[in-house]
């Protein structure tokens, strides 16, 4: 699976199984670029068919971890003005049947839903922490769902 969109990042994730269950590593700092090494991590909990953005960040770079139980459409759109891929857009299935971590660098707006029959599971971690040193400053992200007139639509 690619993403045409630069610096992206896609990395299909193993899962190793034996009699006590299974394991999958979901990064490693000698496979993953320094500028990507996670600040914090959060785990969350999306219900079918609902929806998570589209928003973006000035700075911060989200590694995502997809690995079920459910499938997720992760949508992606380039919004740097200065990057060789501006204005292209990337979807992907991701979860259940490809479990992968999709690294998205800072200025990519990004979205995902959950278009499984269960609830799914994403894990993340960032390379910031969440407004900044003990939480002090704003968050930083351009939030572009409550924005009827934005370019940023999910495909029903």
């Amino acid at each position: 699976m690619q993403c045409d969109i630069d610096g992206v990042i896609i990395k299909e994730l193993t899962r190793h199984t034996d009699s006590r269950g299974w394991l999958i590593e979901l990064f490693r700092h000698d496979e993953l670029p320094s500028e990507y090494h996670p600040a914090m991590s959060y785990v969350s909990m999306t219900r079918p068919g609902v929806v998570r953005g589209p928003h973006e960040h000035k700075e911060q770079a989200d590694c995502f971890c997809f690995i079920g139980p459910s499938t997720f459409c992760l949508y992606l759109w380039d919004n740097r003005l200065h990057s060789l891929t501006y204005g292209k857009k990337c979807q992907l299935k991701v979860g259940e049947r490809f479990k992968a971590i999709v690294v998205i660098p800072a200025g990519i707006v990004h979205a995902y839903k959950n278009i499984g029959s269960v609830d799914g599971i994403v894990f993340n971690a960032p390379n910031r922490l969440y407004r900044g040193w003990q939480r002090q400053h704003a968050a930083d992200e351009i939030r572009h769902e409550d924005d009827p007139a934005s370019p940023f639509k999910i495909d029903d």
